[in-house]
Formats: C-alpha cells, sequence, structure tokens
C-alpha cells in the first residue's frame, strides 16, 4: 500500500487518481491538498511518529507530493520518537530545501519504507519534447531558454530555486525562498513593456523523488500576468497539472508551452 505524505495543491489529488492500489495520504498540518481528504495529519515535530504510523495502517511505500513552506517549530511539541532526530533534520534545514528532503527520504527509508516518485505513479505528469502549443517560441526565446537552462544550473548549485525569468539574456527575476508565484509576481511592476520566458528545471543534483517543478493553470495566468509569452520546461524534469485546462489557457493567453531538451 502507498502513503502519500502530502502538502498543498493538486499534486496530490494526480498521485492518489493515478495510483493502481489503496493509498493513505498523510498531511503536514496547514498544508492540507487540494480535492484529498487526508487519513492523517502530522506536524514536523512529530515526523519521527510518521513512519510508524503509515506503517500500522498496512503501508509499505511512500510518495511526497505537494507545496509547503518551512513551519515554525514549537519544541515543546517535540515527541519522543522524533527528539532523536532534531540535530539531524536541524542540520539538513539548514543546509537548504534539497538537503532537508534528502535527509526526510533518509528516515522513511530508514524506517523500512522506501520512496517512490509521483511520476512513478502518475507518469502521464511528465511532458513529452516539443512545442505543446498552437504558437511556439521564436529564435530570440531559444536563446533566453539556453541562458534559462545556465542560470538555473547555477541557481541549482547553491540550492537557491529551479526557475527564472529571461529576456534577451538578461535576468528579469529568480525564484526564491518565497516560490515562482511571488517571482512572476514581482515582475507585474516591471518597468520594461513586455517578453521574455519562464524557465524552469530541477536543479542540477536534485534528488527527482521528491520536489520536482510543477506548473499548471495558475502558472499560465502569473506568466500572463507577468508580461512574459512563454514558458519553458526542462524536458523529463517538470510536471504538468491538469495537462488540457494548462495548454488551452495557454494558447488562449497566446503564451507558448516548450519541453525543451538540453
Amino acid at each position: 500500500m502507498l502513503g502519500l505524505v502530502a502538502g498543498r495543491g493538486l499534486l496530490p489529488l494526480a498521485v492518489v487518481e493515478a495510483a493502481a492500489e489503496d493509498v493513505k495520504v498523510a498531511a503536514l498540518s496547514g498544508f492540507d491538498p487540494t480535492g484529498v481528504t487526508p487519513d492523517l495529519s502530522f506536524r514536523l515535530e512529530t515526523l519521527g511518529s510518521l513512519p510508524r504510523r503509515l506503517k500500522e495502517l498496512g503501508v509499505t511505500k511512500v510518495c511526497f507530493a505537494g507545496g509547503i513552506d518551512r513551519p515554525a517549530v514549537d519544541p515543546s511539541a517535540i515527541d519522543a520518537e522524533t527528539l532523536p532526530l532534531v540535530p539531524r533534520i536541524m542540520a539538513a534545514l539548514q543546509a537548504g530545501d534539497d538537503a532537508a528532503l534528502r535527509e526526510l527520504m533518509t528516515i522513511f527509508e530508514e524506517a523500512g519504507l522506501p520512496v517512490v516518485a509521483a511520476t512513478e505513479i502518475a507518469r502521464d505528469l511528465l511532458p513529452q519534447p516539443g512545442v505543446l502549443t498552437k504558437t511556439g517560441p521564436s529564435e530570440g526565446d531559444e536563446a533566453d531558454a539556453r541562458r534559462g537552462a545556465e542560470v538555473v544550473v547555477a541557481m541549482g548549485a547553491a540550492d537557491i530555486g529551479q526557475s527564472c525569468a529571461i529576456l534577451k539574456g538578461q535576468v528579469l527575476a529568480t525564484e526564491g525562498v518565497f516560490g515562482t508565484d511571488w517571482m512572476l509576481a514581482s515582475l507585474a511592476a516591471r518597468p520594461d513593456a513586455s517578453g521574455g520566458i519562464l524557465y524552469k528545471a530541477p536543479k542540477p543534483d536534485q534528488d527527482r523523488r521528491a520536489d520536482l517543478p510543477v506548473i499548471g493553470p495558475d502558472t499560465v495566468a502569473a506568466v500572463r500576468a507577468a508580461g512574459l509569452g512563454g514558458i519553458v520546461l526542462e524536458a523529463g524534469g517538470v510536471m504538468i497539472l491538469d495537462r488540457e485546462t494548462t495548454l488551452r489557457l495557454a494558447d488562449e493567453a497566446d503564451v507558448f508551452v516548450w519541453v525543451r531538451t538540453s
């Protein structure tokens, strides 16, 4: 049986709907997934007891899906099973998001629960390479995509983010701690006219079993509001949620979606 450790958004629902087996959903308190009723909730302070609770429900493997922010930790709420893990968890959090996720997966695997990627369960979330919309990138967009790939590699080395906005080879914005949506919203006040692309890809050495980048209908609206003309995704590295709606909205907004091979 699959255990889904879920955060907010539509990705947990996509995994549940695609799973070929029963799924037990554990949601981080305060980050309930859209369209899914959790079977149990947990806090970061009780993370150490979560593998046991899932195994008691019959879970044999886990998947991580959905967005979270770093919650504040209440030392008084840490349970006995989590207390020995606190030094590991805190050290990983200080090292960055990717290090924290790697440590989280290690904790579950040490408890006898192997981790599987969302894309192993919902394989259709990863689009095939190519232009998915009626319009495609210009030569200038293709050059900006190459620049975007370089920028995300540099960002990944510092464990900063997974996306950036590029226009004529120049960086308009980079994703930071507040995420892609916040980055795009910040471009609403851009002093130039419009144009450019959103480039999105995993960090170079990222463990792709968790935190793989995602776009969906809201991304298209945010890209359009930011004045960008297209979305470029690294092939094999970015998921599309509600693909039919996402691409329909992109066509209506004249925003291209290009799944780019390196």
